[in-house]
């Protein structure tokens, strides 16, 4: 990438890269034994409309350098959005002040050598950047388009909370003193709408979305529409049920969240700090027996796809779970120091998890997952915070659907869930054929044995 008004951007990867030689020069002039640099560039414009009418157009622009500078095992860190030479001087200069004032840390360090991503590693094609040249009109013509398509889909739907729609791209380039170099550019766009069903005390919200680093394959505002209406209008006449213990069916969408539970108390951070509900879990069985965990940077395109992480580590597909087994951590260079460890190339998350179980057969979309859990709660919505990663205590406000005889009986909401998380990861029955891809993870709908449901 060196053009870059066609690209949208202010600066080129050619002025990016000048700018890391340039401050890791500045450091080893000063005396620095390391340092690491890093400076990226923003753009985007968001757009909102409620009941046809523009609500806002925000457009954002941020640019950053940041500046690791190693004095042994002691490091300062500072930033700096003025690209000028002075004020990379200035930046330098205060991590390295930072550095010599801090006490030494045997962890600390930038990784070894033979960790980082090589250039051809580094350059690896993704094809994760994909520009959307789209007009405020244009992105407020989307989202009136998926607002009209729930409003006109009944009657019933007798408002809205408003349409959006988002456009955002942006590209680094990052190095160190141990001659890692790379960076690369990505997008990320989007467009929902928030219908709400219904008249007075059974007034019923809900929203969908679609969200693509290719705008082209974005699903049409018609279909967002339409879908998000549908799903407010089958939460008319929600209900209360009695309190219960009971096997809980979670969406596909809200299952991504005991993914992503299971990722925090496998990362480096929680389980160095002793603050993970999975302490010691390596080599353990976590999950239920069937079930699978793959990971894979590399996907072309995917949400969660990079050819190194935030240090400079090369990515590796791997499986992280398998048979309910924990097969390794998510561990940057630092936190696999402080377990006497090494790193998994972490720095900066997880990586495209796909949850598989190998009970799962083609057909076991929704319906039949529905038959499965035959009589209990399928849940589509969760509210509040209750997750304690530390304990493993699980509790929060739910919303969804009683079932009885493998079928949805009416709405339900004003309820709580709860359980712990432990349990509930090998308690998973059955994991549902209808996947659905939330940010960097893939999971279907996921039936847990049992769960304690609080209502009136």
């Amino acid at each position: 990438m060196t053009s870059s008004a066609t690209q949208g951007f202010g600066f080129s990867r050619d002025q990016f890269q000048q700018i890391v030689e340039d401050v890791l020069s500045m450091a080893k002039a000063l005396g620095a034994s390391d340092a690491g640099v890093e400076v990226s560039e923003g753009s985007g414009l968001s757009v909102s409309v409620r009941k046809g009418e523009v609500e806002n157009v925000e457009r954002n622009r941020d640019k950053s350098v940041g500046v690791s500078v190693y004095l042994g095992q002691r490091r300062g860190n500072a930033s700096t959005s003025d690209f000028s030479t002075l004020a990379l001087e200035q930046t330098v200069r205060a991590a390295y002040d930072i550095a010599r004032f801090t006490a030494e840390d045997p962890a600390a360090g930038l990784p070894d050598e033979a960790d980082l991503a090589t250039a051809e590693e580094a350059a690896l094609s993704l094809d994760l950047f994909h520009p959307w040249d789209v007009t405020a009109e244009e992105a407020a013509e989307l989202a009136r388009r998926a607002e009209a398509a729930a409003l006109s889909v009944d009657k019933r739907i007798t408002n809205s909370e408003g349409g959006s729609v988002s456009a955002q791209q942006s590209h680094f380039w990052a190095g160190n003193s141990r001659g890692f170099r790379g960076g690369y550019a990505s997008s990320r766009h989007s467009l929902s709408v928030s219908p709400i069903a219904g008249k007075g005390r059974d007034m019923q919200r809900d929203y969908w979305y679609s969200s693509m680093r290719n705008a082209l394959d974005l699903a049409a505002p018609e279909a967002v529409g339409r879908y998000a209406a549908e799903r407010a209008l089958s939460r008319l006449k929600s209900r209360k049920i009695g309190t219960c213990e009971v096997p809980v069916l979670f969406e596909s969408t809200v299952a991504a969240g005991l993914l992503g539970a299971y990722v925090q108390g496998t990362s480096g951070g929680a389980l160095y700090r002793k603050a993970s509900f999975l302490q010691d879990s390596l080599g353990q069985p976590v999950w239920a027996d069937h079930i699978n965990v793959e990971e894979d940077p590399h996907i072309v395109g995917g949400k969660g796809s990079a050819p190194f992480d935030d240090e400079g580590v090369r990515t590796r597909a791997r499986r992280v779970v398998e048979a309910g087994v924990v097969q390794g951590y998510f561990l940057s260079s630092y936190s696999a120091r402080k377990l006497g460890m090494h790193t998994t190339g972490h720095a900066g998350g997880s990586q495209n998890l796909r949850l598989v179980s190998r009970l799962t057969r083609p057909g076991d979309h929704l319906e039949e997952m529905l038959r499965k859990l035959h009589r209990g709660l399928f849940v589509t919505e969760l509210m509040g915070q209750g997750v304690n990663y530390v304990t493993g205590d699980y509790s929060r406000g739910a919303a969804g659907y009683w079932v009885e005889d493998g079928r949805i009986a009416f709405p339900v909401h004003e309820i709580t869930i709860a359980g712990h998380l432990r349990e509930m990861l090998r308690g998973v029955v059955a994991v549902g054929a209808d996947a659905y891809n939330l940010g960097a993870k893939t999971v279907g709908s996921m039936l847990l044995e049992r769960m304690k449901v609080a209502g009136s």
